[in-house]
């Protein structure tokens, strides 16, 4: 027994780790969105910051703005630059592949100051309703409320989600809309709620550029340059990576051949269907007896 206590203290200490990191580095990179800044010199320094605090990066930096509301991520040698964006900011980090997840908008047009609120209060009054016994489906209702009250709605196709030992995403999923149905939440369950807000109609779709893949089947595959990729990609384990991450030739046509293997899967960058300027909040938390611990403060 007291070793299974040890143990389960050992494990709430890496989350804790993985969110002391995620809250340093996610301060660091705020202060630097800025206009005219570089998109790639951000992620670069999430993930760069993220190693040298003693963590590893459970994702790749998603810089998402305006219409784009997830899996946006520098491209290798981007020289993009922030304009005057609504600016995504969703980072993970890992320590022995127990997972922090938290993000943050910033407005980068001074004029969206409502629509960024209105995420954020959604995240806060979920947390505020979390503990163990409440279904999620009560969370989805106080999302989707708190947004409409700001006179906005919710992505609807989006969703919160559990973090598992090197998986992102793993069940439960916390809905930001209203639901009839949802799991309920027990002591010791880690989660990460994540609002979106917009004033579009509140749906997103697949968009045409994918930078961030993971490894979902590792089986063989004949093609030499592709064996190699795979081989590159192994150390990320079932946890999604960038492709400005990998080094191998053939690089493009390698993934698309893994891909089609059903080795690796693919991300696309997800964009409001209308249009519409997307904003996001997000923190991580371990369910308790009467409420949560927030790991990403």
């Amino acid at each position: 027994m007291e070793n299974k206590l040890h143990e389960i203290e050992e494990i709430i200490g890496k989350y804790r780790k993985a969110g002391e990191i995620l809250s340093i580095v996610r301060s660091e990179a705020k202060d630097k969105i800025k206009v005219g800044a570089s998109l790639l010199e951000v992620a670069n320094h999430v993930e760069q910051r993220t190693i040298e605090l003693g963590g590893f990066p459970a994702f790749p930096c998603n810089i998402s703005r305006n219409e784009e509301a997830a899996h946006a991520t520098p491209l290798a040698g981007d020289e993009t630059v922030f304009g005057e964006d609504i600016v995504k900011l969703d980072l993970g980090v890992h320590v022995d592949g127990y997972i922090a997840d938290a993000a943050l908008t910033v407005d980068l047009t001074n004029q969206y100051g409502d629509l960024v609120k209105a995420s954020e209060a959604a995240l806060y009054a979920a947390i505020d309703t979390v503990r163990s016994g409440v279904n999620t489906a009560e969370l989805g209702a106080v999302i989707e409320d708190t947004i409409h009250e700001y006179g906005f709605r919710p992505i609807v196709n989006l969703t919160g989600h559990g973090v598992g030992p090197y998986l992102a995403h793993v069940p439960p999923s916390i809905p930001n809309r209203h639901i009839d149905h949802g799991a309920v939440l027990e002591t010791g369950d880690v989660i990460a709620i994540e609002p979106f807000a917009t004033d579009g109609a509140g749906v997103i779709s697949d968009g045409s550029l994918t930078e961030i893949f993971s490894l979902v089947a590792n089986k063989p595959i004949r093609l030499p340059a592709a064996r190699k990729v795979l081989k590159e990609i192994e150390q990320y384990r079932t946890l999604p990576f960038a492709r400005r991450w990998l080094t191998s030739d053939k690089l493009d046509y390698s993934l698309m051949q893994l891909e089609k293997a059903g080795i690796i899967t693919s991300y696309p960058v997800l964009r409001e269907i209308e249009g519409g300027m997307v904003s996001q909040a997000e923190h991580t938390v371990i369910v308790t007896d009467d409420g949560c611990e927030i790991t990403t403060r």
